[in-house]
């Protein structure tokens, strides 16, 4: 239910999977498990891709929101219209991203969107060299690299499908989410050292070069891609042959034909159908009350770190990074507790225990070593139990959704949930300065308790143990 932000990891439901094993190796199946993936040198290229622009990404999100702060000095309202734009093209592109990318290669989408977002922060660091960088072309240099980022995200995991087979799917996912989660991990952590060591226009010129390496590494991949939602195209077990002279499966070629109903009526159908689910709309009510009051606390959490608690760049960095290794542990537990205890329950109490992490912050005093860890415990737990949010809501939301359906549903949610994010940027912002630092911080906190209060009482609390079977809206599971 998050999405990746400067700040502690993001419940993300857009990131849905396309598909399981569908091969394996044990004895008597007549099937050989998938080649591994690492001997693909195509997607060896999109791996290493993929991870330095979700550095580039991680690192940038976290340094221009901070040198707003510590270079120019921004208010509180400032920085909530700065995080709102940064944010809006998530509101903006999150729908028609998924639509414009079925049309085209996700490759050319991937090295555009790399080497435009290398330009722009190049021209940023230039332009502060120049002494011409101020807080109004960093609003601009942060909605442009947003846009270019809702696409590349959308691109690389539709890149996936277009190049492995279907049995390699989990294997790619994997790899990728891997990665994802690592930059998450690291990334914070190194934005807030070069905002603190280097002058703007060097901390800028990092998220550069980070683009940059991805750019150089994509362009190589060589396996062509079939795009059938540009109209008649060659099957992709003709167009996107493997290097050991093996082919997609038949089920590659046929899984996603072409559809003759339109952009608007394709976008249409996912708002409906999930519109009529009452678990996903339980889950859009729920993303939206998090994001919302997630958003607002972000950007007094903020100006809180440095301003009231007076911690270094760097020292932000430390504390937002350690979501990550809670994350990883939330991913561990999220694979065990909903088929132990039942999705509902689990759903409940990890939402209320991560998010009331957060309700003692405000309470913390100065910079000591004290106050630093008891941040880096509470964005631990927030880490563990957000993910272990994430995994289970994800896993309902698949399980209730049609194949043919998935793609949809997740734009959907993401575009209600995130959708959010740039209202409650400005909210927390007005919150900062009508109430201070301290109240304003709390009173956001606190607004992130709506998220496990709506999940209580929604059909989500009744779900069991055995998730339900894809359905148009039904009555809930016990």
């Amino acid at each position: 239910m998050h999405s990746a932000s400067p700040t502690p990891p993001s419940r993300d439901l857009s990131a849905s999977s396309s598909g399981g094993p569908s091969a394996s190796g044990s004895p008597g199946s007549g099937r050989t498990a998938p080649p591994s993936l690492w001997r693909d040198p195509d997607f060896r290229r999109l791996w290493a891709g993929q991870t330095a622009s979700q550095l580039g990404e991680h690192t940038t999100l976290v340094a221009l929101p901070l040198l707003a702060v510590l270079a120019f000095d921004a208010s509180a309202g400032r920085l909530g219209l700065f995080l709102a734009v940064a944010q809006a093209p998530v509101l903006l592109l999150s729908l028609p991203a998924g639509a414009w990318v079925d049309r085209w290669r996700a490759r050319t989408v991937m090295v555009f969107t790399d080497a435009a977002r290398a330009v722009v922060l190049g021209l940023a660091a230039v332009a502060g060299l120049l002494g011409a960088l101020g807080l109004p072309a960093l609003f601009v240099v942060a909605f442009t690299v947003g846009a270019l980022s809702v696409l590349f995200d959308v691109a690389y995991q539709a890149s996936l499908v277009r190049m492995v087979r279907h049995d390699q799917l989990v294997q790619g996912n994997s790899a990728l989410e891997g990665s994802r989660s690592a930059a998450q991990i690291g990334a914070p952590a190194l934005g807030g050292a070069l905002v603190s060591t280097l002058p703007a226009p060097a901390a800028v010129a990092f998220g550069a070069l980070f683009f940059a390496v991805s750019f150089a590494s994509l362009r190589r991949i060589r396996r062509t891609e079939a795009v059938t939602g540009r109209g008649p195209a060659l099957p992709e077990r003709e167009a996107a042959p493997f290097e050991d002279g093996s082919a997609l499966p038949e089920r590659a070629a046929t899984a996603h034909p072409p559809r003759p109903t339109g952009f608007r009526h394709r976008v249409g159908e996912g708002l409906r159908f999930v519109a009529a689910n009452p678990w996903l709309r339980a889950v859009c009510v729920a993303s939206a009350a998090f994001q919302l009051s997630f958003a607002a606390t972000m950007t007094v959490y903020l100006l809180f770190l440095p301003r009231e608690l007076q911690l270094t760049g760097a020292a932000i960095g430390l504390a937002l990074a350690a979501t990550g290794p809670g994350a990883l542990l939330g991913s561990v537990l999220a694979a065990r507790l909903p088929r132990r205890l039942g999705h509902g329950p689990v759903l409940v109490a990890a939402a209320a225990l991560g998010n009331g992490a957060l309700l003692g912050v405000p309470a913390l005093h100065g910079s000591s070593t004290g106050t630093l860890a008891a941040l880096l415990g509470a964005n631990v737990v927030f880490g563990t139990f957000s993910q272990l949010v994430n995994v289970t809501v994800m896993s309902v939301r698949q399980a209730v959704t049609p194949d043919g359906m998935q793609g949809r549903a997740a734009a959907t949610i993401t575009f209600v949930g995130m959708g959010c994010t740039p209202l409650g940027s400005l909210l927390g912002g007005l919150l900062a300065e009508e109430w201070g630092l301290r109240g304003g911080l709390l009173a956001a906190a606190a607004g992130m308790m709506l998220s496990p209060v709506v999940m209580a009482v929604s059909p989500l609390a009744r779900l069991g143990r055995t998730l339900p079977a894809p359905s148009d809206g039904g009555p809930p599971a016990t």
